[in-house]
């Protein structure tokens, strides 16, 4: 089959109230001028970065693709491990469609990649947990090793650990090189930079604004270095958010609630020793996990006293259709401007202040919020220009870029192709082979 070259380049926290701004910068004015647009993409429940991304590539909602958190639920770990890795994953990716057509595939930080044998060049977005382990060993082991060992060598010097926005320019060296001397056929890439930005200083300020000019810039070398090679004119380029941010106020620490009413019991060192009850932050939303026995109208009780802070109180049978975590006894969905911590050391209730270290932005809540959908745009052959669609899901967007690459999934997905996208003449060719097949 002949393939088509494809880059799919997510923005993670780049919002539909974004494009207004990105429009006036050079190089994302370039590419939204020869895009196909939806304007806003709505993500999935709760919008966190793995379960959006695992949906971005599977075309299906975290309670069937498997990543319901960004971290496992392991209550008495101080940092809960994250899904780093690509065996987590419940059904086909597209990098596992690509890889069996024969596309050469590389991905740089795309969540739950770790280990992933379908990828050829894969830098892995993974930290050290454990006291023993470092950030070189972990990326080596979860990466494809001698392509960042080379990588790092060469570039290692714009690091500053995970630090952002030093790894985005790191990132952004490595990529040109890697288009450079490897010339992938399907390329993933995740820009953290403007995510960082927003939960440090908020949604909107001097500081996010200049994340999102860094950003026009590192697509602005990426497209030079297409230029260079002379495979700008033949590569379909597909720009992403994966959820946006909203502006912060409260933090909610649920779990000393349950520890007051003995549904957690802790060691003299403060250390979680049982639990019964337990709440798991998804930032804007929050998971509540029960062991057998307990009374769940009680449960239903406390949480319903926070009339102030929860917007909904979801159940295990609305929570699993709304796509999350089927395991889950209550989802909790915050009112904007509040969001979970599930440490117990510090008050039940604290607002934001500069002091106090806080998020100041964060995700997570319902992609059903006001102004908080998402964005896409895909220029390049076949792609209509011209097209603009006001509204499309997340998991529409991986049997769309199935359909771009010439695969399609082999499982039953959610997603449906956004067929307004694609050029008239692409469309009637499909329709021919249909009639014809």
């Amino acid at each position: 089959m002949k393939k088509q070259r494809f880059y799919m380049i997510s923005l993670d926290a780049f919002g539909s109230k974004d494009l207004a701004y990105a429009q006036t910068l050079p190089h994302f004015k370039y590419l939204l001028d020869r895009s196909a647009q939806v304007k806003e993409v709505k993500s999935v429940y709760p919008s966190l970065t793995y379960m959006a991304h695992t949906s971005i590539v599977t075309g299906v909602s975290p309670k069937t693709h498997g990543i319901v958190n960004n971290t496992f639920l392991q209550p008495k770990r101080m940092s809960p491990d994250w899904h780093w890795y690509a065996k987590d994953i419940q059904v086909p990716t597209l990098f596992d469609l690509a890889k069996s057509a024969g596309y050469q595939t590389a991905s740089f930080l795309w969540p739950v990649t770790g280990r992933s044998k379908q990828i050829d060049y894969n830098f892995v977005e993974i930290f050290p947990n454990r006291k023993w382990q470092s950030q070189v060993g972990v990326s080596l082991y979860a990466s494809s090793a001698s392509f960042i060992y080379q990588l790092n060598r060469k570039f290692g010097h714009l690091r500053n650990g995970i630090a952002q926005p030093e790894l985005d320019d790191f990132l952004t060296a490595s990529i040109v090189e890697t288009i450079k001397t490897k010339n992938p056929d399907f390329l993933a890439v995740h820009f953290v930079d403007l995510d960082s930005m927003r939960h440090q200083y908020g949604v909107n300020t001097p500081e996010t604004q200049a994340a999102i000019r860094r950003m026009d810039e590192r697509l602005g070398e990426i497209l030079q270095v297409m230029a260079y090679k002379d495979i700008l004119k033949d590569t379909v380029i597909a720009v992403l958010g994966d959820h946006y941010q909203i502006d912060l106020h409260t933090a909610i620490r649920l779990n000393k609630d349950f520890q007051q009413r003995g549904w957690i019991k802790c060691n003299r060192k403060g250390e979680l020793k049982h639990w019964d009850v337990i709440a798991k932050s998804a930032d804007g939303a929050c998971y509540i996990y029960t062991k057998p026995g307990i009374n769940l109208n009680h449960v239903r009780q406390c949480l319903e006293q926070y009339n102030e802070e929860f917007e909904m109180i979801y159940s295990k049978k609305e929570a699993t259709s709304l796509g999350a975590d089927p395991a889950c006894t209550f989802l909790i969905e915050g009112y904007a401007g509040y969001f979970f911590l599930d440490e117990m050391n510090g008050p039940m209730i604290e607002k934001v202040q500069a002091s106090n270290h806080l998020y100041k932005g964060t995700h997570g809540y319902s992609p059903d919020k006001p102004d908080y959908a998402t964005t896409l745009f895909i220029s390049g052959p076949g792609m209509d220009e011209t097209a603009r669609i006001p509204y499309g899901r997340l998991v529409d967007e991986a049997p769309t870029f199935a359909k771009i690459m010439g695969l399609s999934f082999p499982n039953k997905i959610e997603g449906v192709v956004l067929e307004e996208l694609f050029a008239q003449n692409v469309r009637a060719d499909e329709e021919e082979e249909l009639t014809n097949g």
